[in-house]
């Protein structure tokens, strides 16, 4: 039986830097030990868990087994929950100088930037940390924890939030310049279900809302899509002429204006949804975190991307 209450963290971290590197030598580096004090962390490690929680991989590097992920996913938890201690604790003890980690999702990463330096330049006694994600990686944040503050669209049905508005956050389907659809107006859905959309991975709240839409017009036609990683690379292969996306319009807002892309005109389109600030219902904010929060409403969208900005 696993012997739970005499695991330490230099245990746990032994095993991640050995997971992560590969090697033991570089594990030691990473933590400032010697190969063989690092060994002795993970064999400890593994009689206090009674299994066997690495392996040699094919080229020799060391490798989690099943048992060894289950670990590892604690030590997740443990290194999340301990950095949100660390982070309450501060902005207690300094009052209004503190902490906060805002979440934006990734199509944010156009103007989130931009509000940090605002941020910063307003609160400089307020260290505003940004951590960018898809919509699942923003949740995932916002139950661990990990996050004082969120911006994204549509609220998540779990954990519970308080979401306040920001501002309006319009969809567009965009084509390169000279594309047949460009001229079209309005394009039709028969139109738009030939074309090939491109689209960013399960999850993403864009992916959804393109699947709502081409579903409702095609009325279980079948339509065609590829998976892309990232909102640049559905731009670029849009300019190059692979296919039309929805995209949100703050993406794409200078290639617009610069004409290298075209918004399609169409029944339904822009596709209006809004951004909201949010942070979780039964998290109080700290002193540093309620002076964020007011301050981004206070902006009243004023740092979203316009096409006539």
């Amino acid at each position: 039986m696993a012997r739970i209450d005499a695991v330490t963290l230099r245990h746990l971290r032994a095993l991640r830097a050995v997971t992560g590197s590969g090697s033991l030598t570089a594990a030691a580096a990473e933590l400032g030990l010697t190969p063989p004090a690092v060994h002795g962390q993970l064999r400890a490690l593994e009689d206090l868990m009674g299994a066997a929680l690495v392996c040699r991989g094919e080229h020799g590097a060391f490798l989690p087994t099943d048992e060894g992920r289950a670990v590892l996913a604690a030590e997740a938890q443990i290194a999340i929950a301990l950095d949100g201690c660390a982070r309450r604790v501060a902005a207690l003890q300094s009052g209004h100088v503190g902490n906060v980690s805002l979440g934006v999702i990734s199509t944010g990463k156009y103007f989130a930037p931009r509000l940090v330096a605002d941020l910063r330049r307003a609160l400089p006694e307020v260290e505003v940390t940004l951590r960018i994600g898809n919509r699942d990686a923003v949740i995932q944040w916002l139950q661990s924890r990990a996050l004082d503050l969120a911006i994204m669209g549509r609220p998540p049905r779990a954990p519970a939030v308080l979401a306040e508005l920001i501002g309006p956050h319009p969809h567009v389907i965009i084509a390169p310049a000279g594309h047949p659809l460009a001229e079209a107006d309005p394009a039709t859905p028969q139109d738009l279900l030939a074309e090939t959309f491109l689209a960013r991975e399960a999850g993403s709240g864009t992916r959804i809302l393109m699947t709502r839409l081409l579903d409702r017009l095609g009325e279980g036609t079948p339509w065609r899509m590829v998976e892309m990683g990232t909102n640049e690379t559905i731009k670029q292969a849009v300019i190059a002429g692979l296919g039309i996306a929805l995209i949100s319009q703050h993406t794409v807002t200078e290639e617009l204006r610069a004409g290298r892309l075209v918004a399609i005109r169409a029944v339904g389109l822009p596709i209006q949804r809004s951004w909201f600030l949010m942070r979780r219902e039964d998290m109080a904010l700290s002193p540093a975190g309620q002076r964020v929060h007011d301050h981004i409403l206070a902006q009243r969208g004023g740092f979203l991307p316009r096409l006539d900005g």
